[in-house]
């Protein structure tokens, strides 16, 4: 532990915490490599136009990501917002100053049922409103497709969820083509394998959000790729288009900085290159010593039983250790520092993935302390 992070904390009010639960927004995200922070402070010697650092980065994104546009946005709330913004209004000055006001524009967005989620919340922000397709139990391609009508703006898709009864992404994308709708791809996470960042635009989504912290870029920033013109019209409605080019963009609270967009694309050209199965193998040696020094408590199992994954399962049978999964994940968010796990029914989900080196052994010890 950083005693001098301690004290900082401590003179802000704010209490900190070990996360052992990925990268959550809600934690601050991510932690930049070295290698990321030097370029930022880099970028902090001059001040630079904002637009046309976008434009020129978002190039270079493209060309890193085999997609026809890119484009660096606060977050991959905010690419879903501008996204769902740009297939509203194009690049017309005045669809663009109406927003959130809709009258004779295209306003539906189609969501099968069973995957509405708390993020297309987001998309309504511009004045959209969600079509849901199906039931909860599922939808069927005949039903996604009934859904699809003349007042349809986008299909929105979320990546993480494609479960059997739900029209998987690829034939969704053909439906919602066949009829010239556009399709909006939450890709949030899923940038590993790094495939991920680049399939979706090959199966011919037409615009791709993705969250940049979970490549090792700040909490703050995403990225926004696909159609080159819907790309554009999304860059239209930003911040730096408000301010540089007079446009009445929907977007302009959602800012975002020079550093971070430098960030974003050091960190994508890392995340690229690196060897992602020796980031597992040091993850894993972390869970290894957590297992180790948690060994020989009562009523515990581990999954895996070696370190060979960035995870570890903590299974606890309460009565044979007098503490259930949630009380001791309780106990660990009320220690100084807070530890935040996840909780799995009756396991402890450690991510050793967001840890810091030597943090394990705290989190050990903790929970050592929680179960008496």
């Amino acid at each position: 532990m950083s005693e001098d992070t301690l004290r900082l904390y401590a003179e802000l009010g704010a209490r900190p915490v070990i996360n052992a639960l990925g990268h959550m927004t809600m934690l601050g995200g991510s932690t930049p490599s070295p290698t990321v922070q030097a370029a930022m402070q880099l970028a902090s010697r001059y001040y630079v136009d904002m637009d046309q650092l976008l434009e020129s980065t978002g190039r270079i994104i493209a060309g890193l990501l085999d997609c026809p546009a890119a484009l660096v946005t606060p977050g991959c709330a905010a690419a879903l917002y501008l996204g769902t913004a740009a297939c509203m209004t194009g690049k017309d000055p005045e669809r663009m100053a109406q927003l959130p006001e809709t009258t004779g524009l295209k306003r539906e967005v189609v969501i099968q049922q069973g995957q509405r989620y708390k993020y297309d919340r987001v998309v309504r922000m511009t004045g959209a409103v969600i079509v849901a397709a199906g039931s909860a139990a599922g939808t069927t391609p005949a039903q996604l497709e009934e859904a699809l009508g003349p007042q349809t703006l986008a299909l929105l898709y979320p990546a993480h969820d494609e479960r059997e009864g739900l029209v998987p992404l690829r034939q969704a994308i053909e439906i919602a083509h066949r009829r010239g709708v556009p399709v909006i791809v939450d890709a949030a996470s899923r940038v590993y394998p790094v495939d991920g960042l680049r399939k979706y635009c090959a199966w011919g989504a037409d615009l791709v959000g993705y969250g940049a912290k979970y490549i090792g870029a700040p909490n703050s920033t995403g990225i926004l790729c696909g159609r080159a013109d819907l790309v554009e019209a999304a860059r239209f409605h930003s911040f730096a288009a408000f301010e540089r080019q007079g446009l009445p963009g929907a977007g302009r609270p959602l800012k975002v900085d020079r550093q971070e967009v430098v960030g974003v694309v050091v960190a994508l050209r890392e995340w690229l290159g690196m060897d992602h199965q020796a980031r597992f193998a040091v993850a894993g040696q972390r869970g290894q010593r957590l297992r180790q020094a948690l060994d020989g408590l009562p009523g515990l199992t581990f999954t895996p039983a070696a370190g060979e994954a960035p995870w570890l399962l903590v299974e606890i049978d309460a009565q044979a250790a007098g503490q259930s999964a949630a009380q001791v994940a309780a106990h660990l968010r009320e220690g100084q520092p807070s530890i935040w796990v996840g909780v799995q029914e009756r396991a402890l989900a450690f991510d050793l993935g967001t840890v810091w080196e030597g943090d394990e052994v705290v989190i050990a010890r903790q929970v050592r302390a929680a179960l008496g």
